[in-house]
């Protein structure tokens, strides 16, 4: 067993939360190489890089999954912001049950499942960090009211906006998950306006961030950073790690005592069947241009349908796939499926979809449409 001594180079987990307005979003952007994921659209107005926006929980994790595995098409990836990247959490929670909200599953079983995967989520961003992207989650502020064990009366204090019910864990996990949580604020300070000091009005107004504990708010740092900074990217720029995703070559230097692994074996692709009598036809997987791709009916959900157009999945693959388990029959139209049916079988449930439409033009096993 190896035993690794000293500093590790890697990338950075970085929380940044505040009110509306701070600046989270212009701070994130001065992240080295940074690609957005922007859940509320707020950076339309901005020049950088982002995915599309997301308008499902589904579309979020595959654009997650695709920073893991094209690390070396970014150094930052920004989630912005993560409290309403939750809000597609809940929503795709409360379409797989069949439930109109979150507070509908009873005994506060339904934040347990907003926790779990949350949880899973912030799994795969570390999986984004370990291939040496930096991860940026902006959050937005709120105020709560919050009284200590130990100590009689209550004050207000700044917290993440994540879970607005006290039996909500999400906001204690994303802490726990960061490197940096960082809080910005408008730092401000009462004056005197006459001789008594009776009179006072708050002046200031500066843009400061703070990196510790305090009794009014939630914040922390790993590398010995001051309590309070401008709130400025050049105020951390000496921590955040430029290093991009290593090469092969390099992490075999890096690491000598690794054995490299295997590789992958070529399995070979089943010659495809030409169509004769029993109607089957050979489709290509994915092959089709970026970019390139028709438009969907624009009547399908905006959820499903930008799901259909970012896999390069038509209205025929699912008609078929739907067909072939029985729900309806293969010349309904999208359109006309069920709501419940759609956002809690097709976009809740699109990986596994998805994996049946790869399956099936793998297999060669979709009939014509007549």
């Amino acid at each position: 067993m190896e035993i690794i001594r000293g500093k590790i180079p890697c990338a950075k987990k970085v929380v940044v939360y505040g009110p509306e307005g701070i600046g989270k979003s212009t701070f994130a952007s001065k992240f080295p190489n940074p690609v957005f994921i922007d859940t509320e659209g707020s950076t339309n107005s901005m020049d950088l890089a982002r995915f599309p926006k997301p308008t499902s929980w589904q579309m979020i994790l595959d654009e997650v999954e695709y920073a893991r595995s094209h690390p070396n098409e970014m150094k930052t990836l920004v989630i912005d912001t993560v409290d309403w990247a939750e809000s597609l959490c809940i929503k795709n929670i409360c379409d797989k049950h069949q439930k109109s909200g979150i507070e509908d599953f009873g005994y506060g079983n339904g934040y347990v499942y907003v926790k779990e995967e949350m949880g899973r989520f912030l799994n795969k961003l570390s999986e984004v960090v370990e291939a040496g992207v930096n991860v940026v989650l902006t959050a937005h502020a709120q105020i709560r009211k919050f009284e200590q064990p130990d100590e009689l009366g209550a004050y207000d204090r700044w917290e993440l906006k994540l879970g607005k019910k006290t039996s909500s864990q999400t906001s204690p996990l994303v802490k726990e998950w960061a490197d940096m949580l960082l809080f910005a604020n408008y730092k401000t300070f009462s004056v005197a306006v006459d001789d008594k000091g009776k009179k006072r009005k708050a002046q200031g107004g500066e843009r400061v961030m703070y990196t510790a504990h305090h009794a009014c708010w939630d914040a922390k740092n790993r590398y010995g950073l001051p309590e309070e900074l401008p709130f400025t990217y050049d105020s951390i720029a000496h921590v955040i790690s430029n290093l991009a995703a290593q090469p092969d070559s390099e992490k075999k230097d890096s690491f000598p005592n690794q054995i490299p692994p295997e590789p992958k074996k070529e399995t070979s692709k089943p010659e495809p069947v030409p169509a004769g009598n029993n109607q089957q036809m050979s489709l290509p997987l994915d092959n089709t241009p970026s970019g390139s791709f028709p438009a969907q009916d624009p009547e399908i959900p905006k959820a499903l349908r930008d799901l259909m157009e970012a896999n390069h999945v038509d209205e025929w693959d699912i008609q078929n796939v739907v067909a072939a388990r029985g729900y309806y029959p293969a010349d309904v139209r999208i359109r006309d499926y069920d709501k419940d049916f759609i956002d809690g079988c097709l976009v809740g449930a699109w990986s596994q979809v998805y994996g049946m439409v790869k399956e099936m033009k793998e297999k060669q096993e979709i009939p014509f449409n007549n």
